[in-house]
């Protein structure tokens, strides 16, 4: 199935009004980074149009649009003009059994708060929220560090997404072929508290591309009986569930005393012990944080009551470890005893050395060392047209086991991009985490920038720069 548009955004015209005249608005910004990450997981150029609450659309217009994306706001919320378009989109396009709307938060919004249309939907978050104060801000600025960690993250999940639908929807509805040499288990991902969704968004994502069912799969209901119900229904069609617990006690829903967190860890033991005298399988993965300064004092009771409780710690592993470790562990249980019958066609280890064409000669003997140290080196592509060359890059980034940024000739914004990269490696479908991430640089190339991304400088002249990537790769 072809359509005259594959993505409409639809939003509030004063959404899209810019803090500086001299800068494009949210939503122009919006539009532009999307047509980037769609670009780079279909393959082709999506025909993405935004259309305001003042912008004409019939329903014969929405019939040949493929997704809907709403930019979410209080703004969109009091549009009369926004929900009528929303309404109509979902008559013209149904029935349907593949997702076509997608609910994009601008700022944070109760489900009360949201259009019913938009309830069940699962939200992309595209606000800035300081876990101090609890107080909201748009970003500014689209490359800092923190709309690295969030604003970004949520791009590239809300551009698999649409990726999917597009592409069932080009097959009549049909469910996208997908090479999967898994057993498609059902996992059951439970929601975390604010301060370590993003870990739970990486994690998601990793099972996923792995071909595994993650629930729960829609936004969790506020109410306790309702959630109750779901989350039970969920546990019941999974065969293991994993919960991360961090700082943040979490929410606490409408009736109840305890967090969405605690509700479901209670109900995954309930669960586990149920499924043990079916004889059924189930196991549960615990990972608590181990910093937990800002903790109150419920959350810190939450997390001895866990540590406590023997009798909810049968069929529950509970590791309390830096969350790579615990992914490491994930993996190990999950997703490689799946694959140790599959072989790569490199057994060794891969580096992958990021660098600009021009300075292709100078990162010669740095390639050179990397080689005799027994890695092969992954390389940027620079010949052939735009979609080669990305395709290159982005299938490196799923394959590195360690990564090398060189900066030469090239400035720091080069950098600063080919770190976020680094950082979204998960969402192009990495199998396995990032081993070590260097940068060699001038004495003048500083790190601080790149804050809690666990980046090693290695600077100085040619001689010494090789004997500190030498010692850097000694640790793979």
């Amino acid at each position: 199935m072809a359509f005259d548009i594959d993505v409409i955004i639809n939003f509030a015209e004063k959404d899209n009004e810019a803090i500086n005249k001299s800068e494009a608005g949210w939503i122009s910004q919006f539009k532009k980074f999307l047509d980037l990450m769609l670009y780079q997981v279909l393959g082709t150029k999506a025909n993405i149009v935004i259309k305001s609450e003042f912008d004409g659309l019939t329903a014969s217009n929405l019939a040949n649009v493929g997704v809907l994306v709403a930019i979410t706001s209080k703004e969109y919320v009091q549009s009369g003009r926004c929900l009528d378009t929303l309404e109509q989109f979902y008559k013209a396009t149904a029935p349907s059994k593949v997702n076509r709307v997608f609910k994009v938060l601008k700022s944070p919004l109760t489900l009360q708060e949201q259009p019913p249309k938009l309830r069940d939907l699962l939200g992309y978050e595209m606000y800035q929220l300081d876990s101090d104060s609890g107080q909201m801000k748009e970003y500014s600025d689209f490359f800092s560090l923190e709309a690295e960690k969030q604003y970004w993250m949520k791009l590239v999940d809300l551009a698999h997404d649409i990726h999917e639908s597009l592409i069932s929807l080009s097959q009549d509805g049909a469910k996208a072929e997908v090479k999967n040499i898994f057993k498609r288990k059902t996992i059951y991902l439970a929601d975390t508290g604010h301060d370590i969704s993003i870990q739970r968004n990486i994690i998601k994502r990793e099972l996923q591309r792995h071909g595994y069912v993650v629930l729960p799969n829609h936004t969790l209901p506020s109410n306790l009986a309702e959630l109750e119900k779901d989350v039970r229904k969920d546990l019941d069609e999974s065969s293991l569930s994993i919960h991360l617990i961090g700082a943040a006690y979490g929410e606490i829903p409408e009736g109840a005393d305890k967090s969405i967190v605690d509700i479901q860890n209670s109900l995954a033991s309930e669960v586990a012990s149920a499924k043990r005298e079916r004889k059924e399988d189930f196991a549960r993965l615990i990972w608590i944080s181990s910093n937990l300064k800002t903790a109150s004092d419920r959350q810190k009771s939450f997390i001895e009551n866990i540590k406590r409780d023997t009798e909810a710690q049968e069929s529950a592993e509970i590791l309390q470890n830096a969350l790579e470790d615990f992914k490491n562990i994930m993996r190990e249980e999950l997703i490689e005893s799946d694959e140790r019958d599959f072989k790569d066609d490199f057994n060794g280890k891969s580096i992958y050395l990021l660098h600009d064409k021009v300075d292709v000669n100078e990162v010669r003997p740095f390639k050179e060392a990397i080689q005799k140290s027994g890695f092969k080196v992954l390389e940027p592509a620079f010949e052939g047209d735009l979609l080669e060359v990305r395709k290159n890059h982005i299938e490196n980034l799923r394959n590195l086991d360690a990564a090398i940024i060189f900066k030469g000739k090239v400035n720091d914004q080069w950098v600063r991009m080919k770190v976020l990269d680094l950082l979204k490696a998960p969402g192009f479908g990495r199998k396995k985490p990032i081993l070590g991430k260097a940068i060699i640089g001038s004495e003048s190339t500083s790190v601080d920038g790149f804050k809690n991304q666990n980046l090693t400088l290695i600077t100085g002249d040619n001689s010494r720069s090789l004997e500190s990537l030498k010692m850097f790769l000694q640790d793979f």
